[in-house]
């Protein structure tokens, strides 16, 4: 029996990537990680410009080159132009993470059409068009390539305070498997990773805005989960690493739960009365 070299099929020698969301956190982590295994171009887009140009100037090194795009993923044209940066700076296209998301709260009960339009134009439409713009120059090329959509266990249906950030992920899982299905002849892979609850400084800043345990709330999270922490940057991105390479080897159309809960599992879950769920600041439960 032949062992294959699992350093080698988990290299990104040479690949292309762009990488959305990637001025800081998870999306940040994964650019950082993509150098480190290889990969010679890297796209980083976001609304920091300032950000952007440092993180693209620190990656741009020891055989990497990384150009920051500035853009807002609610406009269109700017996830076309994320892609086009892509195949002007180096080419082609290997690798697309759709890493930047909108995370703000709101419920049926007080959530605006203009929340509503921003929530699904950022996490979903988004995430389309840049797909659909990255695989004309995948199937162009006719590269073997992987997509993976970062969406979240909220998709599953997940609290009434994250109503419309729920059905935006779940069309998300959704756009996976269609699309993984459409392009497998492509030898395209698209995979999505459902996560869970994870530190990043987005999180921290969501918690300080609409949560009630301010500086603390990281210490009083970990403390309830049952591997004693939240999910952590670095162990994220080295999943996105191995759904982009060739250690995932055929897997395609998966949403992969990346948690510590076990969705299907243990008690039904049936809400308790209102006036026992947590209260959010700016968040109604009524009209």
């Amino acid at each position: 029996m032949t062992v294959s070299n699992s350093f080698q099929n988990s290299s990104l020698e040479g690949k292309i990537a762009v990488i959305t969301g990637s001025t800081q956190g998870l999306g940040e982590a994964t650019a950082r990680l993509f150098k480190e295994r290889g990969a010679k171009g890297i796209i980083i887009t976001g609304r920091n410009a300032e950000r952007g140009n440092a993180l693209a100037a620190d990656l741009t090194g020891d055989g990497c080159t990384a150009h920051f795009i500035a853009a807002d993923l609610a406009n269109v044209n700017d996830c076309r132009s994320i892609i086009n940066a892509a195949d002007k700076h180096f080419g082609t296209l290997h690798i697309l993470v759709n890493s930047g998301a909108l995370t703000v709260r709101g419920t049926i009960w007080d959530t605006t059409p203009e929340l509503y339009d921003q929530m699904m134009a950022i996490n979903t439409r988004a995430p389309f068009f840049l797909m659909q713009e990255a695989i004309r120059i995948m199937e162009r090329d006719n590269v073997e390539a992987s997509i993976v959509n970062i969406s979240s266990v909220a998709s599953y249906g997940s609290l009434p305070m994250l109503a419309p950030y729920a059905i935006s992920k779940g069309a998300l899982n959704i756009a996976t498997k269609n699309i993984a299905y459409a392009v497998s002849r492509s030898r395209i892979r698209v995979n999505a990773l459902a996560l869970g609850w994870m530190d990043t400084p987005g999180e921290d800043l969501i918690q300080r805005k609409f949560h009630s345990d301010g500086e603390e709330w990281l210490a009083a999270a970990e403390a309830s989960q049952p591997f004693g922490r939240l999910l952590k940057m670095d162990e994220v991105a080295r999943c996105i690493a191995y759904c982009a390479s060739n250690e995932s080897g055929m897997m395609t159309g998966c949403i992969i739960d990346f948690d510590q809960s076990v969705f299907g599992a243990g008690p039904q879950p049936i809400a308790p009365p209102k006036d026992e769920w947590d209260a959010i600041d700016g968040v109604s439960f009524s009209f």
